[in-house]
């Protein structure tokens, strides 16, 4: 399968081409249609890609960063607690310091979780769009 877009800018996949028209599916619906081949262009961005927008961008960056029930945790403590003071969320972790910095780093790193100061003291909350995301997979 390949990505074709619309003059339109509407992504597909390429299910099969003919003569005058192709069968393509919407990739967030997995609808199918066919469209005349003069409206599409392939883009070259992977079909692999393109199927993975089924899902809401911000799951899919909590899918691709927080590959552990420790960082999933961690977000989904942030998100429903609040911002929390870096020493309160070590009381709550069974981390040891080390391994709770090297998470909140790849999770700031991410975009997932911010830094913000809570009555003068360091502290974490989660991005809007960790919250979108983690909304997206308890709700």
């Amino acid at each position: 399968m390949r990505t074709v877009r619309t003059d339109d800018g509407c992504r597909y996949l390429l299910i099969k081409r003919s003569s005058g028209s192709s069968l393509v599916r919407d990739p967030e619906t997995g609808d199918e249609r066919y469209i005349e081949n003069e409206k599409l262009e392939c883009t070259g961005v992977s079909s692999l890609e393109t199927a993975a927008q089924a899902i809401a961008a911000p799951v899919r960056r909590i899918i691709r960063v927080a590959s552990s029930d420790h960082a999933l945790g961690v977000l989904i403590i942030l998100d429903r607690r609040g911002p929390m003071a870096a020493v309160d969320l070590m009381e709550c972790s069974d981390l040891c310091e080390s391994d709770l910095n090297g998470l909140l780093t790849e999770l700031r790193a991410a975009e997932l979780i911010e830094t913000v100061s809570i009555g003068g003291v360091p502290g974490y909350k989660t991005t809007e769009q960790a919250s979108e995301g983690i909304s997206a997979l308890c709700d």
